[in-house]
């Protein structure tokens, strides 16, 4: 039988390779050698063929006109894109020749690989390109830029990344909807609420937004950045004054349990409504339903765990099922992430054991400090799978240190991003479509393969091939890194620690293209918290300097500057993915930036107004949307546009680049600034 990539037209199996909870199954049809349409699979059992329009829209990105061919040197100044055509072999030997110099000269710590999941494939993000740099002995890289407070806070909690089995929220009778905007980020979710909410489930959403999510709910509950932990203690305190707990489910299942009870007293409902902008009638109200309606069912977003309080964010939102016992009902619970059911063997897949030094970790959020800063310094930048010009904190200081005559940088990728204007190698890259690899959610249960579908584009390469031909040249000549695709996805499959991936073989996904893990209840069960429980009261956090007890601390203020400023994501970009592309643009229309009313009226500030947001670290010019869909004091935009689309729209320009209160993470919702009229 042919493979799929040689079989010329037909309708091929496929997955979604975005950094989205969701991974839809997909049907890509072809004809004469090219996809021409790509729907969603109606069998995979939680997808069910409803896809969205980013991945709609994907045969477009493919064969966009602007998509890179052939690699490319920089033959202008870093940032100015003047780049001429080379080969595959004059670039290895460049980039190669100049790691062999820095090393001898400097060290291979001189050298830092960047990348993140624009493409969520675990060989192509998280394989070859692991083992070499851990080979070469390179500055290791601290992935913290999207959900590693709340990771780490939610594991104090729980003990990892598990939570409810998503196909079972159907049942739910009460979903809570916090800090997520579902209908554009995690739009199964809204699918399944729907169904639950036809058999007479009620749907709140708690967010800074009034936003498609907010729009659909039966009820929103508007809350100002960075307060949501005092929500969260608020409503423990109601939950434990009116007896609304279950004392079995905490004796049994919980530590702490007495010492939140005492806790939780000083948030009185008056309390934390001066401190959420939650009216006192509405904290009571939700708390009573919450405690009343079962099962309830909590989908944690990442909105709230981008602020300087967000790892306590996410640990306190994460203790509240436990009150009400929402773990044994079919549905309750909460979904903060669920990677930790298909947690692959990253030994294996990744080899650290080639790295024979130890060498220096540097956090990805701070990666303008690190170019501009760090000492010794950085000489060689190597980026795939990531746009740091766009997707970084302190977008600024990040181009500063990109626009070093000194720093050697290769940029893998589609197309030609604001950070390959600073490259002095581009590569281009293949979709995702044209490669082999493996796709683990972080929502739902299920492994999937992606075959290649069709051949690769022009000269563009993968991510794996482009990291064995970089080995070779340096004269890495180990096992490893003569492993095939195949080889690498068996590899990651077999993780002693994690039976039931470790069930699923790389024949059966070749098989049957998507396959569930057998994941069992949480409960009744143990925890991997160190106690086995659900940790209300943590030793472990209390040893690490922080409040054993969940805790509300009011964000850092930067600048005394008179916006807290949310650069959320908007509908049809993906980060900085697709911010390129004529048809989403054309689909999103115009950066935004959103205001209260009460705000824009005493700026002179009218709907539609081009306005300018800035502060110390630097300033982007939007459009005005005046209303009532934030609170005042709060401003916020949506997307990360492209220079090329609305060039003054770099909302990182914005952003700060401190650490959140757990796992280095970011704090891209925690920034200030100052609103002003531009005036025409």
């Amino acid at each position: 039988m042919k493979s799929t990539i040689d079989q010329q037209s037909g309708v091929f199996p496929s997955v979604c390779s975005l950094d989205c909870p969701d991974q839809c199954g997909l049907l890509i049809h072809k004809e004469s050698g090219k996809i021409v349409k790509i729907e969603g699979d109606p069998n995979h059992p939680v997808t069910q063929g409803a896809i969205c329009n980013k991945v709609r829209h994907m045969t477009e990105r493919i064969y966009d006109e602007k998509r890179l061919r052939y690699p490319l040197k920089r033959v202008g100044k870093k940032g100015d894109n003047q780049f001429e055509r080379i080969t595959w072999e004059e670039a290895i030997q460049t980039i190669t020749s100049n790691w062999k110099s820095v090393i001898a000269s400097e060290g291979a710590e001189a050298i830092l690989p960047y990348s993140f999941y624009g493409n969520m494939g675990r060989i192509g993000t998280e394989g070859m390109g692991r083992r070499l740099f851990n080979r070469m002995g390179a500055s290791r890289l601290i992935y913290s830029i999207c959900e590693a407070a709340g990771t780490e806070g939610y594991g104090y909690t729980m003990g990892g990344s598990y939570g409810t089995d998503p196909e079972d929220t159907v049942h739910a009778k009460l979903f809570i909807m916090w800090g997520i905007n579902a209908v554009s980020t995690n739009m199964h979710q809204v699918t399944i609420a729907e169904k639950a909410r036809k058999n007479g489930a009620k749907i709140i959403v708690i967010d800074v937004h009034n936003n498609r999510t907010a729009r659909w709910a039966d009820w929103f509950i508007p809350i100002l950045p960075g307060t949501d932990s005092a929500l969260a203690l608020g409503m423990m305190h109601i939950l434990f004054d009116e007896g609304l707990v279950d004392e079995a489910f905490l004796q049994q299942y919980t530590t702490g349990y007495e010492k939140l009870r005492e806790h939780v007293k000083q948030y009185s409902p008056e309390v934390v409504s001066s401190i959420t902008g939650v009216p006192v009638e509405d904290i009571l109200k939700l708390a009573r339903m919450y405690g009343e309606i079962t099962p309830a069912f909590i989908r944690i977003g990442n909105g709230p765990q981008h602020h300087d309080n967000g790892g306590m964010t996410i640990r306190t939102i994460a203790c509240l099922p436990a009150l009400t016992g929402q773990w044994l009902q079919q549905g309750g619970g909460a979904i903060k992430g669920n990677g930790g059911y298909l947690s692959l063997n990253k030994r294996a897949l990744e080899r650290p054991d080639l790295l024979k030094t130890s060498t220096r970790k540097i956090n990805m959020n701070l990666l303008g400090q690190a170019l501009l800063e760090l000492d010794p310094p950085i000489r060689s930048l190597y980026v795939y799978n990531s746009n740091p010009a766009v997707v970084a904190p302190h977008a600024n200081k990040v181009r500063d240190g990109m626009q070093r005559e000194d720093l050697f940088t290769v940029v893998h990728d589609l197309f030609l991003t604001e950070t390959a204007s600073y490259a002095d190698i581009v590569l281009p890259a293949t979709s995702s479509f044209e490669n082999m690899d493996l796709y683990s959610s972080y929502w739902h249960h299920y492994l999937q393969i992606q075959k290649p579908v069709i051949e690769p584009y022009e000269e563009c390469k993968s991510n794996v091939d482009v990291f064995r031909l970089l080995a070779q040249a340096m004269g890495f000549d180990e096992q490893p890194f003569l492993d095939t695709d195949e080889d690498m996805i068996g590899q990651a499959l077999d993780n002693p620690n994690n039976p039931p991936v470790q069930e699923i073989t790389v024949q059966a996904l070749m098989d049957h293209e998507f396959v569930k893990a057998k994941v069992k209840p949480l409960f009744p069960g143990k925890l991997r918290t160190p106690s086995g429980k659900i940790e209300l009261y943590s030793e472990a956090m209390e040893r690490k300097g922080y409040p054993p007890l969940p805790t509300y601390t009011s964000l850092v203020e930067d600048e005394s500057l008179p916006f807290l400023f949310v650069p959320t994501a908007n509908h049809n970009f993906l980060n900085s993915t697709f911010g390129n592309n004529e048809k989403h643009v054309k689909l999103e229309k115009t950066p935004k930036l959103h205001m209260n009313i009460a705000d824009a009226s005493r700026l002179g500030i009218d709907n539609g107004d081009a306005v300018r947001a800035f502060n110390e670290r630097g300033s982007c010019e939007l459009t005005a949307a005046v209303g009532e869909d934030v609170l005042p004091g709060v401003v916020l935009s949506q997307g990360l546009w492209s220079d090329a689309a609305k060039g003054k729209a770099l909302v990182n320009s914005l952003t700060p680049d401190r650490v959140a209160d757990m796992g280095e993470g970011a704090t891209f919702f925690s920034g200030r600034v100052q609103v002003e009229k531009v005036n025409s």
